[in-house]
């Protein structure tokens, strides 16, 4: 769309935004390091007082640099936002269910639920962690699940100026596992979070000493794994220029709701509540201002090529790609990509679904990525 990692619209000659398929950033060099405090069991109003608070460093790399510290202390208050947020049901229920920790100083969502194998779950770009809403109750009737949300996305912090890179994003989502106590997972991903899975596998290829989170089984959802075959809108080239700053106050509902029908396919259309809450979580917290910085995805994924897809091409880690066939961004081209360069290519193609699979048809993804992460009794953590 990403996947983590949002929209559209008008500059004058009505430019509608369609969000990026599968995205990605490079990031100078590793992050030396990660540290984590969990700031409590309160979930987003801290109406829980389970003052607990357990730090987690762990290094991403060789010679990573010294601990640094963090703020352990629990905001005040609430964003003001929040309060648009609570006008959607399923919005707040999903924000309730979760938690906030602090990473970095940055306060990041994460919600974790289930029992049985370990599945970490990585969303898409300009989405949340709520993309995976629908799927939720039947992974976790089968895995232990733990979702967050991509910084500068859904409920997590969005630091304005930041330069937002896939590396930074993956080294959050081994610092979310790690604080949990994982070592070790499956992982489904999708949009956006094909890409940061891609560096979390390129990581894997190096060896321990490089990767905090060793993928046991990779599954993903429509994406940009390839960027020859990533069918960018001109608003996504537009945001992601020295113009985009400018325009992202351009945006609009109408032009986001466009953008996004456009993803799905014709006969499995989004609704407009849904609409209005995904715009809801794009805008929560001043989010558009982040958009111009997360479409730097397109370049990285240009200049890390080599990297992400030699990561796919060579992985010794199980690999199955779910492609929704319909989707103008990342559709059925680039499932036929993937079976050119992926040698024994394991793809599960559903003819008529867009860009969005585990919205747009739940239960055949979930047959779909639960025959492939247990068919073979594999376990994951334990």
């Amino acid at each position: 769309m990403s996947s983590r990692m949002p929209l559209r619209r008008h500059f004058r000659p009505r430019l509608a935004f369609t969000i990026p398929p599968a995205s990605s950033d490079r990031g100078i060099g590793y992050a030396s390091s990660f540290g984590i405090v969990f700031i409590s069991k309160q979930h987003v109003h801290g109406a829980t007082a389970d003052a607990e608070r357990a730090r987690v460093r762990f290094s991403t790399g060789p010679g990573s640099g010294p601990e640094e510290r963090l703020d352990s202390r629990s905001p005040s208050h609430e964003p003001s936002a929040m309060s648009a947020i609570d006008r959607f049901p399923a919005l707040r229920a999903w924000r309730d269910a979760g938690e906030f920790i602090t990473v970095r100083g940055q306060r990041i969502y994460c919600r974790r639920a289930g029992a049985g194998p370990r599945l970490l779950l990585i969303h898409g770009f300009p989405t949340s962690s709520f993309d995976w809403a629908p799927m939720w109750p039947m992974l976790t009737a089968r895995f232990e699940v733990l979702a967050f949300d991509l910084l500068g996305l859904g409920f997590s912090a969005k630091p304005r100026g930041h330069r937002y890179r896939v590396h930074e994003q993956a080294d959050l989502a081994e610092a979310v596992a790690r604080y949990h106590g994982w070592d070790a997972a499956f992982v489904l991903a999708h949009d956006y979070g094909d890409t940061v899975a891609q560096e979390l596998l390129a990581r894997n290829r190096q060896g321990s000493t490089h990767a905090a989170l060793r993928i046991l089984r990779l599954c993903l959802l429509n994406g940009g794994l390839f960027p020859e075959t990533h069918r960018a809108r001109l608003i996504q080239q537009l945001l992601a220029s020295p113009l985009g700053p400018g325009l992202v106050g351009l945006m609009s509902r109408r032009g986001f709701a466009r953008s996004l029908k456009a993803l799905f396919s014709p006969t499995r259309q989004i609704g407009e509540t849904a609409i209005d809450e995904y715009w809801a979580l794009l805008q929560h917290e001043q989010g558009l201002r982040a958009v111009p910085s997360l479409l730097g995805y397109m370049a990285e994924r240009r200049r890390e090529r080599a990297r992400w897809v030699g990561a796919l091409q060579t992985a010794d880690t199980p690999l199955r790609l779910i492609c929704g066939a319909v989707d103008p961004v990342s559709g059925l081209h680039m499932a036929e990509r993937y079976r050119q360069l992926v040698a024994r290519a394991d793809v599960v193609v559903l003819d008529d679904v867009g860009h969005f699979p585990q919205l747009e048809d739940p239960q055949r993804v979930f047959a779909a990525t639960t025959a492939f992460f247990l068919g073979d009794g594999v376990r994951a953590g334990g």
